[in-house]
């Protein structure tokens, strides 16, 4: 699959994170079991100040005509502070997302050094257009759950999804913008390096809302059935019961 046939698939699932104090990227990562929730995955320094101070955010998308208004009782942000990652999870309502998020990386299977990675955001010096950006792998960072990646990143990226192809007609994504280290070896900044959050902490709470959703699946059908064997208990009851003996019945008179 080349660049342009990933961007049409991806751009779909960006969206703009909007805070009192500025803005970031960030795209949809999963929904919970009706698609009534849907987790937008991105940078924790996006939207850590806006949770701890319990200010509202903006979540727009070139889909909706509207931006979705979040005010702190509206959403829940699952922020990791040590990954700089984060997800913000909301009712969908009429904001329009695609019905089948992206899948992400498997666990247990980083990227390899060398691959060739995309990138979408909307970059400060034009922060209504969304742009693309490439580069390569240099290197994974285990410790930090993170890749070094030879190629460039503008504040208003961060958050946004760094894809890649494994296979013709298939985008993965790999994990989100961080940051941009530049080189100042020499006093001047110089090229340097992106830095980028595997998914990792995405796929957790994903697992997490799962784990919830099916614990509610269950609570909901064990309760059922202890209804149903209620109604079956009165049935079987008032089969007991005989109406003839209840109107032969006479008192005893002493």
């Amino acid at each position: 699959m080349n660049w342009e046939a990933a961007i049409n698939i991806v751009q779909e699932h960006v969206v703009r994170i909007e805070t009192p104090t500025g803005y970031g990227t960030g795209f949809l990562a999963f929904y919970n079991h009706d698609a009534a929730w849907c987790g937008v995955a991105t940078a924790a320094h996006v939207v850590s100040h806006a949770d701890e101070w319990q200010q509202p955010i903006k979540v727009r998308n070139v889909a909706s005509p509207e931006p979705k208004f979040l005010t702190p009782t509206d959403r829940i942000i699952f922020v990791d502070h040590s990954n700089d990652s984060a997800v913000v999870l909301f009712v969908k309502g009429d904001f329009q997302l695609p019905q089948i998020p992206i899948g992400l990386m498997p666990p247990g299977q980083p990227e390899s050094i060398g691959i060739d990675v995309g990138w979408l955001g909307y970059p400060n010096i034009e922060p209504n257009t969304l742009c693309f950006f490439a580069g390569t792998v240099s290197a994974r960072q285990e410790a930090r759950k993170g890749y070094l990646i030879d190629g460039v990143a503008i504040n208003g990226v961060s958050g946004g999804p760094v894809f890649h192809c494994p296979s013709p007609g298939e985008v993965q994504i790999i994990g989100c913008v961080s940051a941009y280290h530049a080189n100042r070896a020499t006093g001047e900044a110089l090229p340097g390096l992106l830095r980028a959050q595997d998914v990792s902490h995405f796929r957790g709470v994903a697992e997490r809302i799962r784990n919830i959703d099916e614990a509610n699946a269950q609570k909901q059908a064990f309760e059922e059935e202890q209804r149903a064997k209620e109604e079956q208990t009165k049935g079987e009851t008032s089969a007991l019961k005989s109406p003839e003996a209840d109107d032969d019945w006479v008192p005893v008179k002493s």
